[in-house]
């Protein structure tokens, strides 16, 4: 019993946050190893919360309860007139503005509890982190406002309605002859895609492949407006590359290339996951399906997901699940002549030589 007691004075003391950081902390990573302390510390929160409530409740009630009383007072109502539903209607009447303001507090009470609920419960997993595909009714809407001239030109023209893209990422060649590499989850359910280049060229794509599990998809670009490109500058490494190396990543994150860097933090991903690498580098929506570079101009990993929980943590499927899949791929005929690029013609270079070389071959991806 007397633990017990201890144990609420505890959960009370972190509650209203009379805690040492030191102590906190503590009382934090207890928190995620022990289920029960972790109910407790919810179920005490809103015990707390509903005792404030309750006694707001009962001011709020004897607040009425005087004014109704100085009202008979001052000859205003008569109470003993006032019987049964006339006397309900008549309160109603001369009150209802202060019944809403206490309905507006009862859903605003009710809303914290909940919100309070969800700030003070554990997370799944699957919360911590985030895909970086991008919403791209942002890029729709320049684009709209950019062409209004050109479509005034062609409002004597019928033409078939361009499709609205909803999810964007990026995605970069791995055969010049049109195959690129993106992410899984910035082109499901699509049922149009394009890609498009530094230069503000843009293609139609088909999808030739897609690993969920991987979260890998290979795209095909389809477009007689597309010219095959000869050797590509980057190699894409079979192996993993070492903790703390430096790497780099280009992207779409908004409307134009941008070019992070960073350094490989970890060799798994989140919570270990094998599929992945940690990166200890900025990314942002949009980032999803970039090449992840070594500082020898090779692509390591394709950028995927990031920490909620953390800033500058992010995580890439480590390249060597792009040789899997293009495996896979090949297993159909009608891609026996794809050829993943082994070498990079960029190693030695400075990295700002490197990125003028390589960035014409990273795309921005669009599906609808």
């Amino acid at each position: 019993m007397i633990e017990d007691i201890k144990i609420l004075d505890t959960v009370e003391r972190y509650i209203r946050g009379e805690m040492k950081p030191d102590e906190r902390l503590q009382f934090e990573n207890l928190r995620k190893t022990n289920t029960e302390i972790d109910l407790l510390v919810v179920e005490h929160t809103l015990f707390l919360q509903q005792l404030n409530h309750f006694g707001e409740r009962k001011t709020f009630r004897s607040s009425l309860n005087d004014v109704h009383i100085d009202l008979t007072e001052q000859g205003k109502i008569d109470s003993m007139k006032l019987k049964g539903k006339a006397k309900v209607v008549y309160i109603w009447k001369r009150y209802r503005r202060v019944a809403a303001i206490a309905a507006v507090f009862a859903g605003v009470t009710t809303l914290t509890i909940t919100a309070l609920v969800n700030a003070v419960s554990p997370k799944a997993d699957n919360a911590k982190i985030t895909e970086l595909s991008r919403d791209i009714q942002d890029i729709k809407r320049v684009q709209d406002n950019q062409g209004k001239e050109v479509n005034n030109l062609r409002k004597k023209i019928t033409t078939v309605p361009a499709p609205a893209f909803k999810a964007g990422g990026s995605g970069f060649l791995i055969d010049g002859k049109g195959y690129l590499v993106t992410n899984a989850h910035i082109i499901r359910n699509s049922k149009n895609i394009v890609v498009i280049n530094n230069k503000g060229e843009q293609f139609k794509a088909i999808v030739a492949k897609v690993f969920t599990d991987k979260d890998i998809a290979i795209l095909k670009i389809d477009d007689e407006a597309y010219k095959s490109v000869g050797s590509l500058p980057y190699g894409i490494r079979k192996s993993s590359t070492d903790v703390a190396e430096p790497i780099y990543t280009l992207g779409y994150p908004r409307n134009e290339i941008v070019y992070s860097e960073g350094y490989l933090s970890a060799k798994t991903g989140f919570n270990g996951d094998t599929l992945s690498c940690q990166l200890g580098i900025a990314a942002n929506r949009g980032n999803s399906g970039g090449p992840v570079f070594n500082q020898d101009g090779e692509v390591i990993g394709v950028i995927s997901t990031k920490e909620m929980e953390a800033e500058g943590v992010a995580f890439a499927i480590q390249s060597k699940f792009i040789y899997n899949a293009i495996d896979e791929l090949k297993k159909d005929t009608s891609y026996q002549s794809l050829k993943l690029p082994a070498k990079s013609s960029v190693r030695g270079l400075n990295k700002k030589d490197q990125v003028k070389k390589i960035q014409d071959y990273v795309f921005m991806v669009k599906g609808d």
